[in-house]
């Protein structure tokens, strides 16, 4: 009898290979001159260059660090056999975090679980990734492929994906200084983008009895799997575009990435206690994929609030005098957006964030 070998035990050493040299070619177009170092080191170098994000430079710079998935969305890339948005996913799910600091994203790493070397597949997630970062104008400078046969079935697979940045310690943004009169600016998501598809699922496939590549008329002629897997949207060029262009901190008060948690949960983590945002449900349009799912799976309008962006990816709070600027400034950068809400005051018991 032949012995045990990493090979029959499930791990494909020559695949392995074969994934590890489809994946530079995607990781340098999205480096810059601050990616120091060759490739296949241990680890990643790059150099902090405090010139920065704003001519004037960094003067006392702090670091920016966030993590996150895409969580069951993955499911749906699974079943549909699409794999080259879910890095888009990824990634805008820590850079557009890390945006609410009014920080710059320096560089990006990815983790990739797997049930065994898949390397067209691989291909896919990473260019996906890498496409995301060219985007975002961070460097991805690393990641990690797990082969875990005995913890995924096979095809199936996880992300999780790592962003640092850096933003002055004077111009953070940190909702601290938002205050009544405040204008909030809601910029338009592309769909569900990475959040609430354990709901999604039940409600489509479960309760729907939909499947992968059903043409629903309230999808405007898409499929089941090209309205959900549309990739989250990413928000760095136009944040940072005001955030460079407005070079004092008194203009852009708070911003906030609308995730799980809705529009409520999310804008309320940057309104202090002395304040209240007053949202107009009517101020804006909610695309009809979020209608589509709520009449599927019989959702109460609370619920989906609750879950889904209904529309409004990330919200700025900014001064009411550079509102309008600041919102045709956005749109010239190719996003839908619209003045949502405003800010009075409040006591500290009352709820940060009221929709209407």
């Amino acid at each position: 009898m032949s012995g045990a070998t990493y090979s029959n035990a499930g791990v494909d050493l020559v695949a392995y290979r074969d994934a590890m040299a489809r994946l530079p070619a995607h990781m340098r177009r999205t480096h810059c001159p601050r990616v120091v170092g060759r490739e296949g080191s241990f680890a990643a170098l790059f150099q902090l260059d405090l010139k920065g994000l704003f001519a004037r430079g960094y003067e006392d710079p702090l670091l920016v660090s966030c993590t996150d998935g895409v969580g069951t969305k993955l499911k749906l890339a699974v079943l549909a056999g699409r794999h080259d948005t879910v890095g888009i996913d990824l990634v805008a799910m820590s850079v557009n975090d890390l945006l609410c600091t009014g920080g710059e994203p320096l560089f990006f790493l990815d983790y990739v679980a797997m049930a065994r070397d898949e390397p067209a597949l691989l291909e896919q997630i990473v260019k996906g990734i890498a496409d995301a970062c060219v985007e975002s104008e961070c460097a991805l400078v690393g990641g990690e492929t797990a082969i875990l046969p005995d913890m995924y079935h096979p095809g199936e697979y996880d992300l999780a994906g790592f962003c640092v940045g850096v933003v002055e310690r004077k111009r953070l943004v940190d909702g601290s200084e938002i205050q009544p009169g405040d204008v909030a600016i809601g910029i338009a998501s592309s769909g569900v983008h990475s959040n609430g598809f354990s709901l999604v699922r039940k409600a489509v496939f479960d309760i729907g009895g939909l499947s992968i590549e059903d043409r629903p008329a309230e999808l405007g002629g898409r499929t089941v799997a090209e309205a959900l897997l549309a990739p989250t949207r990413l928000y760095a060029r136009a944040v940072k575009a005001v955030l460079g262009h407005y070079r004092v901190k008194h203009v852009v008060h708070g911003i906030a990435h609308i995730t799980g948690g809705g529009l409520a949960e999310n804008l309320g983590r940057v309104v202090p206690d002395a304040a209240q945002v007053v949202i107009d449900r009517g101020s804006w349009t909610v695309p009809p994929v979020f209608s589509w799912i709520q009449s599927l799976g019989d959702v109460a309008g609370d619920e989906m609030d609750r879950v889904f962006n209904m529309g409004i990816g990330m919200v700025l709070v900014v001064s009411p005098h550079f509102a309008e600027s600041i919102r045709h400034q956005v749109a010239d950068l190719g996003h839908d957006c619209w003045p949502v809400g405003v800010v009075r005051a409040a006591a500290p018991a009352d709820e940060r964030v009221i929709l209407r």
